[in-house]
């Protein structure tokens, strides 16, 4: 049976109001709507450059939460496992718009619809028809129900030989208890295939320094690629058979720096779904999240396939 979904994922997808003038939030008194959401993000890159991509979660029964499932369908992604509650709320965020540095963002999303997902939840066949899985630490951080939705995805699909993608997505806010968060995020890595890190995450959640040594880490547990996002100059990558460096790319403006990261992921599992090297898979999740800092939302800069294919035809390594 081929696989009738490149990728699956799941999380909390949250209404985002972005502020449309810079200040304080409380003073700000336009807003434009979009959506937000670190794994809705890597299922729109992975959308985009043409892997179609499922996403599992549960929304309320509220016009955030239609507003949610009609933004990914128009962005390609397959809604068909989404259920909705009249229990619970939608999440949503407030963020702010700065000249320089990183946006402000307040967050409405606790005892949200999204944060009761649980295992009673899992739907077998809707997993099963998907190639890969990607998964973040932001949802194993929001509920105890989440985290065990969190492990049981990944046992299923590691016991269907499928292929499943890690991003720690650190969220110390999230968490009461750092060594909690430590523990709870290295053991759903050792569940992955390919793990992303970036190096204040890595070296966190390790107590090491240098890439290679944390990459090392990982490998030891069983972790099959091990990327580490070195900021705009690159990243570092290894596998039980070798290690390399793929430089970024030269950024004109940082305009957000938010959902750089989910880019990078969706650049590399696409690559790695499309059977690349490992350098080339590194250097287009560089692309993306190159491409993903010039623009001012979540994800308005992650491209279609022409357009990373001109970015990349076009494009200076980072200096």
């Amino acid at each position: 049976m081929s696989n009738r979904l490149a990728a699956v994922t799941f999380g909390e997808p949250m209404a985002m109001f972005r502020a449309d003038e810079e200040g304080e939030l409380h003073e700000v008194v336009s807003f434009s709507k979009s959506l937000a959401g670190a794994e809705s993000n890597v299922a729109t890159g992975l959308c985009r450059l043409g892997h179609k991509t499922g996403y599992v979660t549960k929304l309320g029964e509220d016009s955030f939460g239609r507003f949610i499932t009609q933004a990914q369908q128009q962005e390609g992604i397959d809604t068909s496992s989404v259920t909705f509650t009249q229990e619970r709320p939608t999440g949503m965020l407030l963020k702010s718009r700065v000249a320089s540095g990183d946006p402000k963002v307040e967050y409405f999303r606790k005892q949200s619809a999204a944060s009761t997902l649980s295992v009673a939840d899992f739907d077998e066949a809707y997993f099963a028809s998907a190639g890969h899985l990607h998964v973040t630490g932001i949802s194993a951080a929001l509920s105890a129900s989440m985290l065990e939705f969190s492990k049981h995805a990944m046992t299923y699909m590691k016991e269907l030989g499928r292929t499943i993608s890690f991003d720690p997505n650190l969220r110390p806010v999230l968490w009461a208890d750092q060594q909690v968060m430590i523990d709870t995020l290295n053991d759903l890595a050792a569940r992955s295939d390919w793990f992303f890190p970036g190096i204040g995450e890595a070296r966190l959640l390790t107590g090491l320094q240098e890439p290679e040594e944390i990459a090392d880490y990982y490998l030891n547990k069983g972790v099959s690629l091990v990327v580490i996002k070195m900021g705009p100059g690159g990243a570092f990558y290894k596998t039980t058979e070798g290690s390399g460096f793929a430089p970024g790319f030269e950024v004109k403006e940082v305009v957000d720096t938010v959902g750089a990261g989910d880019g990078f992921a969706a650049g590399v599992v696409s690559a790695l779904l499309e059977k690349l090297d490992i350098r080339s898979a590194v250097t287009r999740g560089n692309a993306l999240g190159a491409l993903a800092v010039m623009s001012p939302g979540d994800m308005d800069g992650l491209p279609s396939r022409e357009e990373l294919d001109a970015f990349l035809a076009t494009a200076a390594p980072a200096r």
